[in-house]
């Protein structure tokens, strides 16, 4: 069953929202994120064994660079042909039984996902993780609607059950370590050995002996897609623990939610992200679990198989010709591993869904840079380029983030009726700068410095924007003459020579 739906470039960019938006700015969060000790210590702990394991598989591939380039054109060539591919596999996914919805916005997707199940009279689903679904709200939606939603990958449910919000792209629960798990299951587990220790492979068995109950007997199940293949319909999973093949397989009832951005345009373009997204998230060679499936097959699978393609501000990234390539992502998390922002705050402090680097970007881009919420996360970053390296795709998230702070500057100079501050240093910076009259009049004034600097000679506190500076530094006091002022001093006519002065012994003709 097919549907009439515009494809093209909307007139006006359509901003997403759900769990998009922060709830405070950056710079407040990731204060009062960095006071947390135990979670310093865990992120530390897990991205560097992850970006380790990422270097040593990476490392065995002589044609990895050549990998990044081939994932880059081709998610390149999907942005640029999405219209067409969007409409390829809407036909090849419904020409095999799936039923397409569209929806333009989180508002649409949560209730399409909650009418179809509402369709089936079931009142719980078990769900493959999906970065799609947390975007949306939609646990917290079908919550409202009285369905019961249960994570099924282990850091998901971890989150889950402490009532917490995911931190990683690729490891939920990174921010917490066994021992916080352990006091997570024993407190929130309906049934669970109180003898529980703290091994990996202890918390695993309560965890799969929670879960079974839910895999045997749901008869509706939500996933995301890591992506979809243009050329077929096909649908595609990769995870490591075999929940999602559960989820995929026994329910009758299969709601995938799935962003409009995801597509490929050929099966065999997955040759190329089968070796990428392996190596940059989880640091191995393959992937433990990858489903596919194409529509419905008689008496194997589930029968009623929905997707729901979701907009929710990706056109509005779209129509940005410098940040579009941040839609190339495709959530491996290598961005967030190597970069020293993310390490030291965790991603509770971006607010979005998506935090770290790629958050930094694709937020704003999706909510538009006006949206307060967001407009600090460009900033979060020390443009070190640690990001653009580790990309499989190449996403120059540092260019993105530049381009996002000069977009945040003008919006905020658009709202203001008179001249910001920035606005007038800039203004004073060019005046100065202008002619050398202008400079050397400036520099007169340098001794007035010593007045600011005090005793101890050095200014800890300016006025103001400059304010940010002393924060956490302190200035020396100005000399109380410039080089410029020195130079015309000791080198007027007839001056005389001064020990250590270059221009010793010279004459008055060679010194002109």
């Amino acid at each position: 069953m097919s549907s009439n739906t515009f494809l093209g470039m909307p007139t006006l960019p359509v901003f997403g929202h759900g769990n998009l938006n922060a709830t405070e700015p950056f710079p407040q969060a990731a204060h009062r994120e960095l006071g947390n000790e135990q979670l310093r210590a865990n992120l530390g702990h897990a991205t560097h064994t992850i970006r380790d394991k990422r270097l040593k598989v990476v490392a065995e591939l002589p044609d990895w660079e050549d990998m990044r380039d081939a994932g880059s054109a081709i998610k390149n060539a999907t942005l640029a042909n999405l219209p067409a591919l969007l409409e390829q596999f809407e036909t090849n996914f419904t020409a095999r039984g799936g039923i397409i919805h569209w929806a333009r916005d989180a508002n649409e997707a949560n209730q399409i996902v909650t009418a179809l199940i509402r369709e089936t009279g079931e009142t719980e689903v078990v769900k493959v993780k999906s970065m799609a679904t947390q975007e949306i709200g939609l646990n917290e939606y079908l919550e409202e609607q009285g369905i019961a939603a249960y994570e099924t990958d282990l850091a998901e449910l971890i989150v889950q059950l402490d009532h917490d919000k995911p931190s990683h792209i690729l490891v939920p629960a990174i921010h917490k370590n066994r021992s916080q798990v352990r006091e997570i299951f024993l407190r929130e587990m309906p049934v669970v050995d109180p003898n529980l220790t703290d091994e990996p492979a202890r918390l695993a068995e309560a965890a799969r002996t929670h879960l079974r109950k839910k895999f045997l007997s749901a008869k509706v199940a939500i996933s995301g897609a890591n992506f979809g293949l243009a050329d077929t319909g096909t649908l595609t999973v990769v995870e490591s623990e075999g929940n999602g093949r559960m989820c995929l397989t026994l329910p009758e009832t299969l709601i995938t939610v799935m962003g409009i951005e995801k597509l490929l345009p050929r099966w065999e373009d997955l040759e190329v992200f089968m070796q990428l997204l392996p190596r940059s998230s989880t640091g191995e060679r393959m992937n433990p679990y990858t489903s596919l499936w194409t529509g419905v097959t008689p008496g194997d699978g589930p029968q009623n198989v929905h997707l729901v393609m979701l907009d929710n501000g990706r056109t509005a990234a779209l129509a940005d010709e410098f940040g579009r390539t941040a839609l190339n992502c495709i959530r491996c998390s290598a961005c967030m591993n190597v970069c020293p922002v993310y390490e030291r705050t965790g991603g509770h402090a971006y607010g979005s869904t998506y935090p770290g680097p790629i958050g930094a970007i694709l937020s704003p881009l999706m909510t538009g840079i006006k949206s307060e919420e967001n407009n600090s996360l460009p900033y979060a970053s020390s443009l070190c380029g640690a990001c653009f390296d580790a990309c499989p795709v190449k996403i120059n998230i540092p260019e993105i983030l530049v381009h996002l702070r000069g977009e945040d500057v003008d919006s905020q100079r658009a709202k203001l009726k008179v001249p910001s501050q920035m606005d007038l240093m800039m203004k004073g910076a060019e005046w100065a700068f202008s002619s050398g009259a202008h400079l050397n009049l400036l520099e007169k004034g340098l001794p007035l410095g010593k007045f600011a600097a005090g005793r101890d000679k050095v200014i800890k506190k300016l006025p103001g924007l400059a304010g940010g500076w002393t924060q956490s530094r302190d200035i020396p006091a100005p000399p109380s003459q410039s080089f410029r002022q020195w130079w015309a001093k000791e080198h007027q006519p007839g001056a005389a020579a001064i020990p250590g002065n270059s221009s010793a012994g010279t004459t008055e003709g060679e010194q002109a």
